[in-house]
């Protein structure tokens, strides 16, 4: 059951950053993290740290305008289910879950929590600016959980994944009625 709550944690981090949540994640635990994820085994640590570390300033800095919420968020998109698979294969490496089943609980939830972002965005005309901080906070935080305390983080992702749904139904019936 530990598992599954740190699985979940993983994937609400991913839901709302990609860099930052594989970085601080590889960073927690070595080099040797990285060896033993499915794509990013294929390419050298110090590759790895540029790239995430370059993507992860770019997410932190240009969230806070809007043209940059536009294209990270059609990155995250498009890549926020396979980051959040990749997060719940590290955190749940040692664990007898088949690994199909752990990849799809990260991914899935990834999704539909960048699906929401995604929403109250288009929503909004644009994130504000104390939304995305809270988001940065957020990410690193479910990030720290899903290491050191899984209990905590995935009752919190379970409790904003209640908070996703109840939002998205809000902007749902606001949209069915213009």
């Amino acid at each position: 059951m530990i598992e599954i709550l740190a699985i979940l944690s993983a994937g609400a981090a991913a839901g709302m950053r990609i860099g930052v949540p594989l970085l601080i994640i590889g960073l927690l635990q070595g080099d040797r993290l990285w060896s033993q994820l499915p794509i990013l085994s294929n390419f050298s640590p110090h590759v790895l740290v540029g790239l995430l570390t370059s993507w992860s300033l770019f997410e932190l800095f240009a969230s806070k305008k809007l043209i940059g919420q536009r294209i990270v968020q059609q990155v995250h998109l498009c890549l926020s289910p396979f980051v959040g698979a990749l997060m719940g294969l590290a955190v749940a490496s040692a664990t007898e879950t088949p690994s199909w089943l752990v990849a799809l609980i990260g991914g899935l939830l990834a999704f539909v929590f960048q699906l929401v972002l995604v929403g109250w965005f288009y929503r909004l005309r644009g994130l504000p600016i104390w939304a995305v901080f809270i988001q940065d906070i957020l990410c690193i935080t479910f990030v720290v959980f899903a290491v050191d305390a899984p209990r905590q983080g995935g009752l919190m992702a379970l409790i904003l994944l209640w908070f996703a749904i109840r939002s998205a139904k809000y902007w749902y019936n606001w949209y069915r009625e213009r």
